[in-house]
């Protein structure tokens, strides 16, 4: 499984573990991703999306999963989150 948030295209990045004596190794500082179902309200029912806690602080500041799809970049969002995105817009626009 990937170790890349859904949403906001956040991975892994690489540093030093620096020691006391200022010797340097490679690590990885990974995102904190969690399995999460978040409900959209165009589709009516709840979508299971693998995102990093910063992605949920965002979605919940934008006023929920519809209104961050809405505004988030197509480059940034798995393929995943590029389907639902384009299935919440049909449905906006059917609605209209």
């Amino acid at each position: 499984m990937s170790r890349v948030c859904e949403l906001t295209g956040k991975g892994p990045m690489t540093g030093h573990n620096v020691s006391h004596a200022n010797n340097k190794t490679k690590r990885r500082f990974l995102p904190n991703l969690n399995d999460v179902t978040l409900q959209s309200e165009t589709l009516g029912r709840g979508v299971k999306l693998r995102i990093s806690a910063s992605a949920l602080r965002s979605v919940d500041h934008r006023g929920g999963l519809d209104k961050f799809l809405a505004k988030a970049k197509d480059t940034e969002l798995s393929t995943n989150a590029l389907k639902l995105k384009k299935e919440i817009a049909k449905a906006q626009a059917a609605k209209a």
